[in-house]
Order: C-alpha cells, then sequence, then structure tokens
C-alpha cells in the first residue's frame, strides 16, 4: 500500500517518492508512530538496476510505501526527466536523523539483520550516545532462508517487542524482499538501511562531504571494499548510464511527436 501524501515519479524501473527530505522523514515517523505496517526502500543505482533486471523485485520496491531517493544519480534523473528538484534522501542520513526524533518521541525501535558483533557494537553505542532511545530488540537471522516457523518466531518477537520502527540491515535486495513478505503481519514501520548502521556506529567510516554532494560516496567505498564492490558499481553505473540515455531519447521522441 502507498503512502498517499507522497507522490512518485517513474525512474526508469522504480516509482521513488518525491518530497523534500524533512517530508519524508516526518512520513517515515508517522508511520512509526502509528504502528503502521508498512516499510521504505531506499533506493539507489544498484536497486534500480536489480529492479529493471527482475519484473518481480520492482515490484516489492514499487509496493513500498515510501521509496527514496538514496543516490544522487536517483535525484540528478528527476531534473532531467520531470525538471524536478528533488533532494537526496541517503540511509547514511536518515539513519541518525530517525533515530534522534525516534528519542524526542518515545517511539522504540528494533533492528533485524547484521552480525551477532555488529549488533552487539551497535548496542554500547545507543547506550552510550542516545541513553534515552528505546532500543526494543536485536536480532541477526542465520545466514539461510529462515522456515516457516522460524518466521512466525521473529513475527512475534517484533510485535510483542512493541517497536514503532524496525531498521532491516540484510542488504538489497533481501532486505526489500524480507520487509514486502513481512508487510502486514509485522505491525511496525520497516526501513531497510543497508550499510549504513556499521557506519553509523563507527565501525566504518563514511566518504567526506564533497563526495557525498558530487556523487561520489560509490567511489570511497569501493576504495574500502574494491573486491566485494568493483564488479557491482562498475556493471549497475555503466547499466544506470545507458538506461538513462535510452529512457531520456524516448522522452524527446514523444515530444517530438
Amino acid at each position: 500500500m502507498s503512502n498517499r501524501r507522497l507522490k512518485k515519479k517513474k525512474i526508469i524501473s522504480i516509482d521513488v517518492s518525491a518530497g523534500k527530505y524533512s517530508t519524508i522523514v516526518d512520513e517515515i515517523i508517522s508511520l512509526a508512530a502509528s504502528s503502521t505496517s508498512s516499510y521504505t526502500c531506499v533506493a539507489n543505482v544498484h536497486m534500480l538496476v536489480e529492479a529493471y533486471n527482475d519484473p518481480l523485485f520492482a515490484t516489492v520496491v514499487n509496493d513500498a510505501s515510501i521509496v527514496t531517493s538514496d543516490g544522487m544519480p536517483l535525484a540528478w534523473c528527476f531534473k532531467l526527466l520531470y525538471n524536478v528538484n528533488q533532494d537526496r534522501v541517503a540511509g547514511m542520513d536518515l539513519l541518525p536523523d530517525l533515530i534522534k526524533i525516534c528519542c524526542k518521541k518515545d517511539i522504540p525501535i528494533f533492528v533485524y539483520g547484521g552480525t551477532s558483533p555488529m549488533l552487539q557494537r551497535s548496542a554500547e553505542f545507543f547506550r552510550k550516545n542516545f541513553p534515552t532511545l528505546k532500543v526494543a530488540g536485536m536480532y541477526s537471522p542465520p545466514f539461510r532462508p529462515l522456515t516457516p516457523q522460524e518466521d512466525l518466531d521473529v513475527i512475534d518477537m517484533i510485535n510483542s517487542s512493541g517497536a514503532g520502527l524496525v531498521f532491516v540491515a540484510l542488504g538489497c535486495p533481501k532486505q526489500e524482499k524480507w520487509m514486502a513478505s513481512m508487510h502486514g503481519k509485522i505491525n511496525a514501520s520497516m526501513i531497510g538501511i543497508g550499510g549504513a548502521l556499521p557506519v553509523f556506529v563507527g565501525m566504518q567510516k563514511r566518504a567526506p562531504v564533497w563526495m557525498q554532494k558530487t556523487s561520489l560516496e560509490w567511489l570511497y567505498r569501493l576504495g574500502q571494499e574494491p573486491k566485494r564492490l568493483f564488479k557491482r558499481y562498475f556493471v549497475t553505473n555503466t547499466t544506470m548510464i545507458l538506461l538513462l540515455i535510452k529512457e531520456l531519447y524516448l522522452n524527446r521522441k514523444k515530444v517530438s511527436v
């Protein structure tokens, strides 16, 4: 079920929510405060290309209540395709801002995903830096598909915790598929945060601000994890450029007709 207060624009293969950064944050918090079963996809080039190649995954993303423009390329697409100035709504920025607001509004959070050491570090970080934050629970699932009974146990664990906002750290596309499968079952607002949590709690460094603003944050991450990310970035970035050129060509062709 889509959020009616946020309009979406089609960016090649996915429908991305349009609006100011603050407005999108407010919408996520509103869903969390009311314990509305919903999910937010934080979309970047990787997610867009995954959706282009997999129609079923595209449906998962497009069924989300909110889809944010995590990367600058998606924000630029708003301008190129619709002449709309769109704020970047990055997971790296959303995570700390949502945590701060949850402290103020007394909204309990739950963290699902990540390794046990990362969750332990996160718990220590929260206790030290956000002493008023209500951490309803954390869970590191096994690296295999869960059984139906385990799925039910997870649903019960999160619902009984009273969490209003669930941060899902499984990576794309796993976390988006998981959130979609839990939509209507988990009574909370879910948001896929990918690799934002280890950066937030100090296990990894974030790119300098100038790289963030010039759409080069991916290059910084590539330098941190070249073996894991080189092929993904090379393929997805090249594909994105080609898809955008095709989309611009088709749009101009429609206008000329």
